[in-house]
C-alpha cells in the first residue's frame, strides 16, 4: 500500500464518524493550545506534561477504533486517564528522547519522532506492555518504514495548504483524517491475525502503575536506538525511485 491507499481507506472508515472525530480534534487541539500558551508559567508546563499523555492515548484510541471500523464516542478522548501511569511515562520519555536527539541536529530528532510514532497504538493494543517496551517495539516496527510514513504524512500537504485558506478551520477535519490514515498504516504493519483483534475497544484496562519500572529501564535507550547511517539511508534515501508519494 502507498499513501493514496491509506488515505482512501481512512476516508471510507470516517463515513458516519466525522462528527465525533472533528469534535475530538477540536477539544484536543484547544487543550494543547491553551497549555502551550501557559508553558512560560511553570505550572502550565507541568500540567501539559501530566495531561497530554492521557489525551494523546485517548485521541489515538479514537483513531484506531475508526481505522478498525469500530464504534467511537467522544468520551474515548479521556479514556487515557484510566491508564494514567503508562500514558504519562510514554509521553514524557518520548518527548525527552526526541528533544535529546534533536540537540544533535534537527534531523535525528525527526527520525526519532517517526521511530516512536507507533508507540501509543502499541500501548493501546497491549494493556500489559510497559511504556518503555512500547517505545522499543515501535522502534523495531518502524525499521525500514519511516520513509513510508513520512511520504504518507507529506501527502497531506495539499490539505494543509487549504487549511491556510480557511484560517486553520479546516485543520479540525484534516487532523483526524491524517491520524486515522496513520492508524491504518500501523495496522498494515501488524500480523494479519492482530489487525482486527485488540484490547482497544475494551472498557477495562489493566494499568501498569509501577512508574519506576518504566523509567529505570531507559538507561540503555540510546544504545537500543542508535541512529545508524545504514538505517538512515534505508528509510530516507531520496535518490531511490519509489511511488510512495502517490
Amino acid at each position: 500500500m502507498v499513501a493514496k491507499d491509506f488515505r482512501k481507506s481512512a476516508w471510507q472508515s470516517l463515513k458516519g464518524k466525522w462528527g465525533v472525530c472533528v469534535l475530538a480534534s477540536l477539544i484536543f487541539d484547544a487543550i494543547w493550545g491553551a497549555l502551550s500558551g501557559l508553558t512560560y508559567i511553570g505550572v502550565g508546563a507541568v500540567v501539559m506534561l501530566i495531561v497530554m499523555g492521557p489525551l494523546t492515548i485517548g485521541y489515538s484510541k479514537i483513531a484506531l477504533n475508526v481505522a478498525r471500523d469500530k464504534e467511537v464516542d467522544l468520551g474515548m478522548l479521556f479514556n487515557g486517564f484510566s491508564d494514567f501511569g503508562r500514558s504519562l511515562v510514554l509521553y514524557i520519555t518520548n518527548q525527552i528522547f526526541i528533544a535529546l536527539w534533536a540537540l544533535l541536529f534537527i534531523v535525528p530528532g525527526i527520525i526519532k519522532s517517526f521511530a516512536y510514532s507507533m508507540s501509543y497504538y502499541i500501548l493501546l493494543d497491549d494493556p500489559n506492555i510497559s511504556a518503555n517496551d512500547a517505545r522499543k517495539k515501535s522502534i523495531e516496527m518502524m525499521k525500514g518504514n519511516k520513509w513510508r510514513l513520512f511520504c504518507l504524512q507529506f501527502s497531506f500537504i495539499g490539505w494543509y495548504m487549504l487549511c491556510l485558506l480557511t484560517f486553520g478551520i479546516l485543520t479540525f477535519w484534516v487532523s483526524p483524517y491524517m491520524e486515522i490514515a496513520k492508524a491504518k498504516f500501523y495496522l498494515s504493519l501488524l500480523p494479519e491475525e492482530e489487525r482486527a483483534n485488540s484490547a482497544v475497544n475494551d472498557s477495562s484496562v489493566i494499568v501498569d502503575g509501577d512508574l519506576n519500572s518504566d523509567f529505570s529501564n531507559n538507561d540503555d535507550a540510546f544504545a537500543d536506538s542508535n541512529i545508524q547511517m545504514d538505517d538512515f539511508k534505508e528509510d530516507f534515501d531520496f535518490s531511490q525511485d519509489n511511488d510512495e508519494f502517490k
